[in-house]
């Protein structure tokens, strides 16, 4: 599983790796030398994945994580810290689609329930690694965002806009921490493929197929991406090879987002 030292001595915490990009995240940056702490509320494919990791040779770990309880979030950084040192990578990939409706169909708790985790969960996990990251005078964070999250488009309004607080957060905290030497930065994916995503397709339409294919018809490339497109984006700006790059935007949406400017 090795495949090489871009990241090795680096402890990285990923939220929502159990499946789909988080789990392409935990793979790569453990392949590439760093000892990853695998956190979601799915124990058992989280455990697994830490299991598969473990018996390729790489160094892994499960904790269970609702990235919008700040107690769990506090335990549970605490302990990644006790077991494999302080935490130099943290990659805040958790997130949940929400609902389609227009604005003013969204009730408040549908758009609470889903900033509690796409953005209030981003702010926990931050706030909460930071200290660990300035007590060694270095960083990276990699906020996934989406290409929502830089254009604009109908319905979903509180994905949309959590997305863009993401954006947001980032580009204060780039600023605001670069004097420790962290870097933060946003990915921004188009279509990928993964569970959420193929649920999300289902439920628009009647025949979940030709749903997927007009999905991927708005990409240039005529696919939807998979989980390691975006991995490997996490990868660079984990590594010291984007030792230069903070407050920036990745995009790796297969150029959705050009057809658009």
């Amino acid at each position: 599983m090795i495949y090489g030292n871009r990241v090795k001595g680096k402890v990285a915490i990923i939220t929502g790796s159990a499946l789909g990009i988080g789990q392409a995240c935990a793979k790569l940056l453990a392949a590439e030398g760093a000892a990853v702490a695998v956190t979601d509320v799915n124990d058992e494919a989280g455990q697994c994945l830490v299991d598969e990791i473990c018996e390729a040779g790489g160094t892994a770990g499960f904790w269970h994580l609702d990235v919008s309880n700040e107690r769990e979030v506090t335990a549970v950084t605490q302990m990644v810290r006790t077991k494999f040192g302080p935490t130099t990578i943290l990659v805040n990939n958790a997130g949940v689609g929400g609902t389609e409706k227009p604005t003013h169909e969204v009730t408040a708790d549908e758009w609470d329930n889903l900033m509690a985790i796409n953005a209030k969960g981003v702010f926990l996990c931050t706030k909460h690694v930071l200290p660990q990251m300035m007590s060694v005078k270095r960083g990276s964070i990699v906020n996934l965002s989406a290409i929502y999250g830089l254009v604009g488009a109908s319905q979903m309004a509180p994905f949309r806009a959590s997305k863009g607080a993401v954006q947001w957060l980032t580009k204060t905290d780039a600023i605001t921490y670069a004097r420790y030497g962290i870097r933060v930065n946003t990915i921004h994916p188009g279509f990928i493929s993964t569970p959420m995503t193929e649920n999300h397709l289902a439920a628009r339409g009647d025949d979940s197929e030709d749903t997927k294919i007009a999905a991927q018809r708005l990409h240039p490339m005529g696919r939807m991406g998979d989980p390691e497109d975006v991995a490997f984006g996490v990868l660079y700006l984990a590594s010291d090879e984007s030792r230069f790059v903070s407050g920036a935007e990745l995009v790796i949406d297969g150029g959705f987002s050009a057809r658009l400017c």
